[in-house]
């Protein structure tokens, strides 16, 4: 059941997202940064946890659970070293995801042998 719920959570964000996309006039980066800012914000309120309990990586693989990651960090690095951890947080909490990103990214670049568009 993990799975089904995992699919059909991440699925539904993705096609409202995609609706956004295009029914709106937003630029996808403006909508990327979107989705990290309500994902800071719901986990903030504390609505997102139990979504990612519940769909598990359904809710925190999309961009949505980055900005959800980023509010973690911070409020741990917050309540560690007060204002300072405010500026920290986030990059400790993502550090491993985004440097797997570019890691996997350099890998598949060598492997792949992308060119140019012309």
């Amino acid at each position: 059941m993990n799975y089904i719920n995992a699919f059909w959570v991440g699925g539904l964000i993705c096609a409202l997202v995609q609706i956004l996309l295009d029914k709106t006039k937003l630029m996808p980066g403006r909508v990327m940064v979107l989705l990290v800012c309500t994902g800071c914000v719901l986990g903030a309120v504390g609505i997102y946890q139990p979504l990612i309990d519940f769909a598990g990586a359904g809710a925190s693989v999309p961009l949505i659970g980055f900005g959800n990651t980023l509010w973690k960090g911070m409020k741990e690095a917050i309540d560690d070293k007060g204002f300072l951890g405010l500026f920290t947080g986030g990059f400790t909490s993502c550090a491993l995801g985004v440097s797997a990103a570019l890691i996997f990214g350099y890998i598949a670049s060598l492997v792949f042998q992308p060119k140019m568009k012309r």
